[in-house]
């Protein structure tokens, strides 16, 4: 385990991004055995309360999943599969809701403390996420005003929550 503080958040933060590329990138496989394998690394080197981060990880997975698998439904976001049935959420983004996770204990813990900030960060940050995803992968923004704006206001509600749910959890 990394007994600095700093150095732990600058491997989440290298981890969280190497593995956000990998799952945009290439998204079939490689990408998602990317994150787990970065998991592993994050729990033996970086996480210091890992049986409530690992919680806390498993919730937000669930809670972004949902909301990935809400706007791959109403067509706010695309991943280019078919079919009329209910989609589910695709592999590559759940690896990225997990990653994530990782980063509101660690790199991105700075902005629970600040919640206003945290309310004007979500709806921008999250949004660009996604259309930086649709520049480089399997995901597309149909209706790109419409797309952004639900994106923005589905980052606003989640985000503050996942943020209280965290200082309550880890």
């Amino acid at each position: 385990m990394i007994t600095s503080e700093t150095a732990r958040n600058v491997l989440n933060f290298i981890l969280f991004q190497i593995g956000w590329f990998n799952c945009v990138v290439y998204p079939d496989l490689i990408g998602p055995l990317v994150v787990v394998a970065f998991l592993v690394i994050h729990f033996v080197l970086v996480s210091q309360k890992r049986f409530t981060e690992l919680q806390f990880i498993g919730l937000g997975v669930l809670v972004g999943s949902l909301l990935d698998g809400l706007w791959l439904n109403t067509g706010i976001l695309s991943d280019g599969s078919t079919g009329d049935g209910l989609r589910v959420t695709p592999p590559w983004l759940v690896a990225i809701w997990a990653i994530f996770m990782t980063t509101l204990s660690h790199s991105l813990n700075w902005i629970s403390r600040k919640t206003l900030l945290a309310f004007m960060f979500a709806p921008i940050a999250g949004p660009f996420a996604y259309w930086s995803a649709s520049k480089l992968g399997d995901v597309a923004l149909p209706d790109l005003p419409l797309s952004l704006a639900a994106l923005a206001l589905g980052w606003l509600l989640v985000f503050p929550l996942l943020l209280f749910a965290r200082n309550h959890l880890v």
